[in-house]
């Protein structure tokens, strides 16, 4: 069929789990367009082809202000999954940890992205070899600011109207995930990890690899859910989960990057 993608599963997909994360993005009541599942299955995930079209500064807009309601639709708990979610308790071949039971879930997003984002990732390049203790202790320190609250922050204004302590996120919103389309919507989403997470989170995701037209998105979403005082100096600290994260898949510069990133916040 032309009008589809079919994605086979390789070494470490969970092909289920994102066709869970997808078709929970799109309930969100006037979210962002998300790529329609038209089947899945532990091996193949069958998905609507998405039309690229031209970047454009009104799309951007746009879809800044589709966004804002896709992050108010909100989530149950911090690193929550999807509801028909697979059941892994991680996600992608980068094993980013999900919180699959509500029980063990963190009371603030400081604690959630100090366990789950920050330590998590830092242990491994530790035990790997590819930091040493005093790096190591540079990621310690920052976990223990974030555990203690000093860097926690509000939900832009919708997600708190909505009364949702917790956003819905696609939690890997870099470039290749964004793809502008020629309708309403503005863009599409794809490739999600989706969770319940912050959704300054994928703000900054979106800028680690640039965008066309990011001042557009930023200032759509502004316009539709106003943002907390300060969110632009929190960027690097949003930016450093999917940083931390390539450091641990592809070692390299990624590694002096989140080391970089996490001394601006300790």
């Amino acid at each position: 069929m032309g009008d589809t993608f079919t994605k086979t599963r390789r070494d470490g997909d969970d092909l289920l789990g994102e066709a869970a994360g997808l078709r929970w993005l799109a309930e969100a009541d006037g979210g962002a367009r998300v790529a329609r599942v038209v089947s899945a299955d532990r091996d193949r995930l069958v998905l609507e082809r998405i039309d690229e079209a031209a970047p454009s500064a009104e799309a951007a807009r746009a879809f800044g202000r589709a966004l804002a309601r896709t992050h108010a639709a909100g989530a149950a708990w911090w690193g929550c999954p999807p509801p028909e979610h697979s059941g892994a308790r991680s996600m992608g071949r980068s094993r980013t940890p999900l919180v699959v039971d509500a029980a063990e879930a963190a009371d603030t997003w400081g604690a959630f992205y100090a366990e789950h984002r920050v330590e998590v990732f830092a242990r491994r390049l530790r035990d790997d070899g590819v930091i040493d203790e005093d790096d190591a202790a540079v990621f310690h320190r920052l976990a223990s600011r974030l555990r203690d609250g000093a860097l926690d922050h509000p939900q832009p204004a919708l997600v708190r109207a909505a009364g949702r302590p917790v956003a819905r996120v696609h939690g890997d919103m870099w470039a290749g995930n964004v793809l502008y389309v020629d309708d309403p919507s503005g863009a599409a989403l794809i490739d999600p990890m989706a969770h319940g997470g912050h959704a300054e989170t994928d703000l900054a995701t979106l800028s680690v690899f640039g965008f066309p037209h990011l001042e557009d998105v930023y200032a759509g979403y502004d316009s539709a859910s106003p943002l907390t005082d300060g969110w632009r100096e929190r960027i690097g600290l949003h930016q450093l989960g999917i940083v931390i994260m390539h450091a641990h898949l592809f070692r390299g510069g990624y590694t002096s990057s989140a080391l970089r990133l996490a001394r601006t916040y300790v």
